[in-house]
């Protein structure tokens, strides 16, 4: 029997990407390939990239170009890069970078496995199409093993909004969503191999519309009815856009037990000249009336959101709104970033605004959101949470895991509630996370 070849898989980016690189590894696991911890025992190497991030192409070359080494001391390793760097850049990739093997977009590493027999044959081996075929009906049926108690399953992939600054649209093509009976199907697999918790991806994962037995299913429907799978314990889902919460959603933060109360919903900017410009076809107003509905089904919500600082055109008058609409909203968490240009989008073609005045801008911004996260966490002092322990703490007898609201809490436990859900009261809260005390059963 031979060896078992070895593979070692960077992940950058969004969730999404972890969940395709699980995927990609179980790929390639029907020929051969093992996962190991790092690139220097690998016999192949796998960077699944993102091209959200600022100059996130020239990222990756500056990564390949330290594989150097590596392939001078082993001829034989093959490196492949995945994920929507590839898809943008192509042949440009193996152009720059003559020792990559192999390229694969997001919507086709379904075709791995044949790709790595090409290359292992001495080939070079490019897909970024967006094939009409579904890529998870095509991936190797492969024996899984336990797992941890919290897991991520794509239900949706693409994006059809087209917001002047996002590749999304141009690197994962249109919206696409997958059959529920396939999900419910997956997500009873996880369950089994010991997952309490799923969170359901999709660049819009609330324009979900897959196929069901008796007919299309919207989000709020695949929740209720992935909440009757025994032993899930704990359904989330990211990222959504403000205008896909249908009404049947919004009800299912009230009504469903096991959706958590948490929801990450992007504004960007609060400014409505700046959000016309963004392409987001909505308001400021829109945007906060709506989570005042969300809210009156669950008041214990906790808000998530994206904003982006100096997009071309924003005036300090715009920068004043996105604060105005931060104050009025309040945030338990939150994502800010100065714009950067990305090729091939609307904006790029634009005039930025002075680096220096976006910088000032998005240090004003992250101060009053720290301010408001800060203040949800301290909050939570003296309340009784859910908590789902995910792995040890860095202290001896310290367990660590999630609330209801996705707070890390660490917690003095004993080992076997590792994967288990128990209720703690929280007796301290620190600048990222909560100490939490367990509640005699």
């Amino acid at each position: 029997m031979s060896a078992p070849k070895k593979l070692f898989v960077k992940t950058y980016g969004c969730q999404m990407n972890v969940y395709d690189s699980e995927r990609m590894a179980e790929a390639l696991g029907s020929e051969g390939y093992v996962q190991v911890g790092t690139a220097e025992e690998a016999d192949m190497i796998l960077l699944n990239t993102c091209h959200i991030r600022e100059k996130a192409a020239e990222k990756v070359y500056s990564e390949l170009g330290r594989m150097k080494p590596l392939r001078e001391a082993n001829p034989d390793l093959k490196i492949g890069v995945a994920g929507c760097v590839a898809q943008a850049e192509g042949e440009e990739i193996m152009r720059r970078q003559p020792m990559v093997d192999l390229v694969v977009g997001p919507q086709t590493y379904h075709r791995l496995p044949a790709m790595a027999r090409a290359v292992e044959g001495g080939e070079k081996a490019l897909d970024t199409d967006f094939p009409e075929e579904d890529k998870f009906l095509h991936l190797p049926k492969a024996r899984k093993p336990k797992r941890g108690p919290t897991a991520f399953l794509t239900v949706q992939e693409g994006c059809d909004k087209f917001c002047a600054f996002c590749v999304v649209p141009y690197t994962r093509g249109a919206e696409v969503s997958r059959p529920a009976e396939r999900l419910l199907r997956e997500a009873g697999e996880l369950v089994e191999r010991g997952v309490r918790e799923i969170t359901l991806l999709g660049q819009n994962v609330n324009a979900y519309h897959g196929e069901g037995p008796d007919g299309e299913w919207g989000l709020a429907r695949l929740i209720r009815e992935l909440a009757t799978i025994d032993g899930l314990d704990r359904i989330r889902f990211t990222t959504s856009h403000p205008n896909d919460m249908e009404d049947d959603l919004i009800a299912a933060h009230g009504d469903c037990e096991k959706l958590m109360p948490y929801l990450h919903l992007p504004v960007q900017s609060g400014s409505d000249r700046i959000l016309k410009a963004m392409n987001r076809k909505h308001t400021a107003a829109e945007y906060v009336a709506l989570i005042e509905r969300i809210r009156a089904a669950r008041p214990d919500l906790l808000l998530s959101g994206d904003f982006i600082v100096g997009f071309p055109g924003e005036t300090e008058e715009d920068f004043e709104a996105t604060m105005d609409l931060v104050r009025t909203v309040g945030y338990g968490q939150a994502y800010s970033f100065k714009y950067s240009a990305r090729p091939g989008t609307p904006a790029a073609e634009k005039a930025p605004v002075e680096s220096a005045v976006a910088d000032d801008r998005l240090q004003r911004l992250q101060a009053l959101l720290t301010e408001q996260q800060r203040a949800a966490q301290d909050s939570m002092v003296g309340r009784e949470v859910s908590v789902l322990f995910e792995k040890a703490g860095r202290l001896e007898g310290q367990l660590v895991g999630k609330s209801d609201y996705l707070h890390a809490v660490h917690v003095q436990a004993p080992e076997h509630l590792m994967g288990q859900i128990a209720r703690v009261k929280i007796v301290e809260s620190g600048p990222n996370s909560l100490k939490g005390e367990l509640i005699a059963e």
